[in-house]
């Protein structure tokens, strides 16, 4: 373990390797790398030797704060890149690659035998896999378990919703749709996982929904407000009981028999209210709950939220689900909706509605599930990525972003155990590539490597692609603390994988 360990550490350096000659090493640095070893190993006596002295007079030292203060100095780093990989990387090659006098009997070695060498190779190259996948301490999560029982719950609200609402003129309740890290298969912790679930709104009867795309001032963030228009519904012989038209019959009369319209209670002026549905929603959950067999066992409470309905779900033994549920309209019929969603704007107006890609992003992460080898790593490292980011100014959908454009150009195969460093390390340079050029797109808009099966808006695809960095652009302290940052990210990584937590 302390051999892996050390490794671990040393390909988390940037080092040169050295050059080759026909698939393998050159006698010269053959000769080199030798007598790199040679000293290699007096150094690593030395070292030794003044840990042992060091925690011989400081008992009770954390050994892993130790050696992390060790690796902090700028000898060890240069012995680690100059001696140790070199070496390794001769040792490994010579293991894989045949001498220059192997006699013929050795090239003709049976099939048999190749087997078992390409599945030890596999197993060399697995291992500083695993030691990462046993060494970090992982959220203990059963997220695909607690997701089906949370759409379960959902989707008996969601019924009894629309039962309450059948003769109503509020909006129309769909299926929910669950949405974000938890339902992509990956949370970052696991005493704060939040489920969340998108529930998409249809217009009443007589009533129709309007997109409206924002002023220039909100391109960028590209904010809709929600329309509501009144449909005529008369017709030539209406049936009792049938609906009065709220365009062609006299206000008295719909005040007396028929129940206000859509603009009358959830709306601002024409425009569908946020923060109003959220409220009014708040109320219906309240009501639904009763009516579930569930409520005899579990305890619901309805958490403050202005643009959502929130709220959690305790069980008898105190297990706890919290549970947000946001709106949606959807744009024609494509996976991007409209939705309750907060933004990270200081303030939001009530009838501003924010576009989201939160159900082509799940159904982007499925796609890769099908795909992907299944001891695929990709998960992990969006785990990892989000753990570090905890207290700075990057948010996780900046991460997660960077983590989708590099599973497009990537290989699928490429993101197995044994490339975990290697995937971390492609993460951490794509950021600091983005950073310095100050321009992270946006993955869903301008971008041909979506795949097929997410269906986006005709736009999406020929629009030039939004900057999420685009306050770096206009803001140069914003980007210089941005940078200052990232050097953060790069050191609480290296402590992750030294400590493993």
């Amino acid at each position: 373990m302390a051999a892996t360990k050390f490794l671990a550490l040393v390909v988390l350096s940037i080092i040169q390797y050295p050059q080759m000659v026909g698939g393998e090493l050159d006698e010269a640095t053959r000769e080199r790398v030798q007598q790199h070893a040679d000293n290699l190993s007096q150094e690593m006596t030395r070292l030794l030797q003044e840990l042992e002295l060091r925690s011989q007079e400081q008992s009770g030292v954390d050994w892993g704060a130790l050696l992390f203060a060790a690796l902090q100095q700028w000898q060890f780093w240069a012995i680690a890149g100059v001696l140790v990989l070199p070496f390794g990387l001769w040792w490994w090659l010579s293991k894989r690659s045949p001498e220059p006098d192997s006699s013929s009997d050795e090239e003709s070695s049976s099939s048999d035998t190749d087997q078992e060498e390409e599945e030890d190779d596999s197993d060399d190259a697995n291992d500083l896999g695993r030691f990462f996948e046993e060494h970090i301490q992982w959220p203990v999560q059963d997220l695909a378990t607690e997701c089906r029982v949370v759409k379960a719950v959902v989707a008996d609200l969601i019924r009894v919703c629309q039962v309450l609402l059948s003769n109503s003129f509020f909006p129309v309740l769909q299926p929910a749709i669950g949405v974000g890290s938890a339902f992509e298969g990956w949370s970052p912790r696991e005493e704060d996982i939040i489920y969340r679930l998108l529930v998409p709104l249809q217009p009443p009867r007589g009533h129709a929904f309007h997109l409206e795309l924002g002023t220039a001032r909100e391109m960028l963030a590209r904010n809709f407000c929600i329309r509501v228009e009144l449909e005529c519904t008369c017709t030539r012989e209406r049936p009792a009981g049938e609906m009065l038209c709220f365009l062609h019959h006299p206000e008295e009369e719909l005040r007396r028999n028929q129940d206000p319209s859509l603009l009358g209670t959830l709306c601002t002026g024409s425009y569908l209210d946020v923060q109003k549905t959220a409220r009014w929603f708040q109320i219906l959950v309240k009501a639904a709950w009763v009516v579930l067999p569930e409520s005899a066992q579990c305890r619901l409470t309805v958490l403050p939220s202005s643009r959502s309905c929130k709220f959690r779900v305790t069980k008898g033994n105190n297990k706890s689900l919290c549970i947000e549920m946001m709106f949606g309209v959807q744009q024609g019929d494509s996976d991007i909706f409209l939705s309750s969603q907060s933004t990270e704007a200081i303030f939001t107006p009530s009838t501003m509605w924010t576009e989201s890609c939160a159900v082509a992003e799940v159904k982007f992460f499925r796609h890769v599930a099908r795909q992907a080898p299944h001891d695929s790593f990709h998960l992990r490292c969006l785990q990892v990525c989000a753990r570090i980011l905890v207290g700075t100014g990057f948010s996780t959908y900046t991460l997660k972003t960077v983590v989708m454009h590099l599973l497009t150009t990537i290989p699928l195969s490429g993101w197995r155990g044994r490339d975990f460093l290697l995937r971390l390390q492609d993460i951490m340079r794509y950021l600091r590539c983005c950073l310095e050029e100050k321009r992270l797109d946006h993955f869903f808009f301008g971008n041909e490597r979506v795949p097929e099966e997410i269906s986006l808006p005709p736009d999406f695809r020929t629009v030039e692609p939004l900057n999420l960095f685009q306050r770096l652009v206009q803001h140069p302290a914003t980007h210089a603390e941005a940078l200052r940052e990232f050097v953060e990210l790069r050191d609480r990584l290296t402590r992750l994988l030294i400590y493993g937590r």
